[in-house]
């Protein structure tokens, strides 16, 4: 198998990929948001939405890596290059509309305490001082 054939190939698994996580993310999204519906346990729409674009998010990361892959590892034409930069500016867009939508602020700002991001952990006031 020459090395163009294989390349393909891993961009191919990779777009599968892509899509396999975003096919787990609604149906995780939809069981669990059935379940909490039932059961009757907290917030149900503002979670679904959470999960699922969390969802998104991991296959859309997966898809673009994949379409990077494939073109610049096989075919390196200016047209393909130019074609790739276009669905990473729309892919990329699409992640942060959606990062925007499950966590309330841009990716590159810092997260506000209590709103679940990674620096929620972080202390705050006197405790910040200390540490």
């Amino acid at each position: 198998m020459e090395f163009g054939t294989a390349i393909t190939r891993v961009g191919e698994i990779i777009d599968i990929l892509g899509v396999v996580a975003i096919v787990v993310g609604v149906l995780y999204s939809l069981i669990d948001a059935a379940v909490r519906r039932l059961r009757r346990t907290g917030p149900v729409y503002a979670r679904f939405r959470r999960t699922l674009g969390r969802g998104i998010l991991i296959g859309l990361e997966l898809l673009v890596a994949a379409d990077i892959i494939r073109t610049v590892a096989v075919t390196p034409t200016i047209e393909s290059v130019t074609v790739l930069a276009l669905i990473v500016i729309i892919r990329t867009f699409l992640s942060w509309s959606l990062e925007v939508e499950i966590s309330g602020r841009w990716p590159w700002q810092k997260a506000r305490a209590g709103d679940g991001g990674e620096d929620a952990s972080a202390p705050t006031g006197p405790e910040a001082e200390r540490v």
